[in-house]
């Protein structure tokens, strides 16, 4: 049976005799590339009421609503986590802040080449997204006390953050690139309205998650503390539901083809360009148009016209970088200087890392307002308000932001001075002569450089005494209040100032060490000695105050507690951030969702991702600019603040030459020679004689 098959089909397949077929040839020229096969219908994609946005966006749109929740709510605790959790400095914190943004930043590269070459846009998004989710589980194991000691918090932390960043930073080019392949090209307004709405999804997340994180941190008590485990595992559970819902769409969604490894293209036609160049340097050798024209010898003209597009928007972001060092202070520098102020604004009291929630919010109001009512009406005045402009206002405005923290800087710190001494060496002895009734007694104690004391002398019938106190020289950093006491009993004092705060004083003047409490009235504090239990009135404990309570016994009231302050609370109230939030937000409308739009625009259709993953590395780069300056930089915060705004009013200037001098390119600049390559070639097939070939 199989024989006699086989020979059917040679019989089937066999020519008769001496019969010839017609073949058409048509000529190509050898850089030029044969004409694709014609794509396969397209099927027909569902709308959103009858309108031309795709019906798969709105699954796109709600799934960046939830990741964005889930990554800006893990970082609005993060600086406090490393500060209070992992107890670093602030420097540390903030360095760490920064190295991790930084790293969520230069990962879009991963993710660009893996959907452009491999995956495509789709596939990566389910892949990482499964990363993070993995990366948020271990976060969240690092931030429960019980697991382990400070050795492994840190490990978990530090791996947990770093498959965040793996995550969140390889689907970052690929989901709003992904948004804007589900739009037909000739539904191009439609694609720029859908870059507002998903930056708008962008700062709705990050609303609601920097608003609620920091209540979960604070206000949910948890292992004997701040819950920063469920402030780390509510926005892990957003990223699973940001999973399930982008895969829920998968039938809707236009699928396109990874284009082949499109980044080694474009690095190789690059460096065949210039190493092509360099050994045709004879002045007998005619000179070419355009640098990139030396690679023809070898790669097709499409992609030589491509690359042209795509390393000219690249030049264009060499300064981008500064923009973001700035804004991405905020959830650093920005969070410190809360630290330092009166969360009390009336109606209600912000947690330091509360305060971030200014951002987001003003971006839903700026989005709308900036598209609908300030840009129609700038172009009604004649103003041409180009891509290039807006981005160039934005880092105005930023500088601007940043020159008004400095002021603000500058008011925090104007405390109440106390006495100073001048002291000769690093430490000094020192005589106090003290004088009681008719009694005078001459104490000595040692003073050292760079801190503050407080002296307490106390007398009885038999003499006089004193005890030297260091003191704090600044301000609790997450503006809580600082507590120590005084026991002027002659028995042991323990109280009870919350359900996770207790001191034991000892007797005849004990004193003892700091403490840090919330914001808040403590009228009712639970005290024992040997053989009594009493309250005392504490009173108000405010933002950034440090107190000294002396327990004494009158006769005449009882056991009270006498109150003074080490250092002031905090007087200047938080809203006092709100012009530097409002202004350094209008700029990031001005400048991010413009660039978003602008690298979309500007991208060849094979490298859309790419430039995506290239806008994303200038957050990382201005991410390490910030790194770098806190761990060199001598100067104080308001003059850092007053450095960073300077040095974007002079990258602005250098952005605007640059800009001034670069002309947008257009679809048919990119694409018409696809075109004018297959009329060439239809061209050539008119005068071709047909061939018989006989087969």
């Amino acid at each position: 049976m199989p024989e006699e098959r086989a020979i059917e089909e040679l019989d089937m397949n066999t020519f008769p005799t001496k019969e010839s077929k017609e073949t058409l040839f048509a000529l190509v020229s050898p850089e030029e590339e044969l004409p694709r096969p014609s794509s396969p219908p397209k099927k027909t994609a569902w709308k959103i009421c009858g309108s031309n946005y795709p019906l798969s966006i709105a699954f796109i749109v709600v799934n960046e609503f939830c990741e964005r929740f889930s990554y800006y709510g893990m970082k609005a605790v993060l600086t406090l986590y490393f500060l209070y959790f992992l107890h670093w400095s602030e420097d540390t914190s903030t360095s760490v802040y920064h190295a991790f943004s930084s790293l969520c930043y230069f990962t879009p590269l991963l993710g660009a080449v893996m959907a452009d070459s491999w995956l495509g846009k789709f596939r990566t998004i389910i892949y990482l997204s499964l990363v993070y989710v993995l990366g948020h589980l271990i976060k969240s194991l690092g931030a429960v006390p019980i697991v382990g000691g400070h050795l492994m918090h840190m490990v978990l932390s530090m791996i947990g953050l770093f498959l965040i960043a793996l995550g969140t930073g390889g689907i970052k080019p690929c989901v709003s690139a992904f948004g804007g392949d589900q739009f037909e090209e000739e539904h191009a307004k439609e694609r720029s309205r859908f870059f507002s709405v998903f930056y708008l999804a962008i700062n709705a997340g990050s609303l609601i998650s920097t608003f609620v994180t920091p209540m979960l941190r604070g206000d949910v008590q948890c292992f004997g503390g701040d819950c920063y485990a469920l402030a780390f595992g509510v926005p892990g559970m957003l990223m699973v539901l940001a999973l399930v819902v982008f895969a829920l769409g998968t039938k809707l969604y236009k699928k396109l083809p990874p284009e082949g490894n499109i980044v080694v293209k474009v690095f190789k036609c690059i460096w065949f360009a210039i190493s092509n160049r360099l050994k045709n340097r004879s002045s007998e050798i005619p000179k070419r148009e355009h640098w990139l024209d030396w690679a023809e010898e070898k790669y097709s003209k499409q992609l030589i016209l491509e690359v042209k597009a795509l390393t000219r928007v690249l030049f264009l972001y060499i300064p981008l970088p500064m923009f973001w060092a700035l804004l991405d202070q905020q959830g650093s520098r920005w969070t410190l200087q809360a630290t330092r102020m009166n969360g009390n604004v009336g109606f209600f009291v912000f947690q330091p890392d509360q305060i971030q929630v200014l951002n987001p919010l003003l971006v839903l109001i700026f989005i709308p307002t900036f598209d609908l009512g300030l840009y129609p009406l700038i172009k009604m005045c004649g103003i041409n308000l180009t891509s290039i402009r807006k981005m160039a206002t934005g880092m105005i405005l930023a500088s601007l932001a940043f020159a008004i923290a400095a002021t603000v800087e500058i008011k925090i710190n104007k405390t109440t001075d106390h006495s100073k001494m001048l002291l000769t060496t690093e430490s000094q002895n020192f005589h106090f002569q003290l004088q009681y009734h008719n009694i005078s007694v001459t104490s000595e104690h040692i003073l050292e450089e760079k801190n503050r004391y407080s002296l307490v002398i106390h007398g009885d019938q038999s003499g006089v005494s004193s005890i030297l106190m260091k003191d704090m020289v600044t301000s609790t950093a997450n503006g809580m209040a600082a507590v120590r006491f005084i026991n002027t009993l002659d028995k042991d004092v323990n109280l009870t100032l919350s359900r996770d705060v207790s001191i034991s004083v000892g007797e005849d003047y004990g004193i003892s060490a700091y403490k840090t409490l919330e914001r808040g009235n403590y009228h009712h504090v639970q005290c024992r000695t040997e053989d009594k239990d009493f309250s005392l009135d504490l009173g108000l404990l405010d933002f950034g105050a440090a107190y000294v309570l002396a327990i004494i016994n009158r006769s005449d009231q009882g056991l009270q507690a006498w109150k003074t302050e080490d250092i002031s609370p905090n007087q200047m109230s938080i809203a006092w951030q709100l012009p530097q939030y409002v202004v350094v937000t209008a700029a990031e409308v001005m400048f991010s969702v413009t660039g978003l739009e602008f690298s979309y625009a500007q991208a060849p259709a094979s490298m859309k991702s790419v430039l995506q993953a290239a806008w994303l590395f200038t957050v990382a780069m201005g991410n390490i600019i910030v790194l770098i300056v806190a761990q060199t930089s001598a100067l104080a915060q308001w003059a850092e603040f007053i450095l960073f705004s300077c040095l974007l009013l002079i990258v602005c200037l250098i952005f605007s030459i640059m800009g001034y001098y670069y002309i947008p390119a257009k679809p048919e600049d990119i694409y018409g020679l696809e075109d004018t390559v297959l009329s060439h070639i239809k061209e050539n097939t008119k005068n071709l004689v047909t061939k018989k070939t006989k087969l």
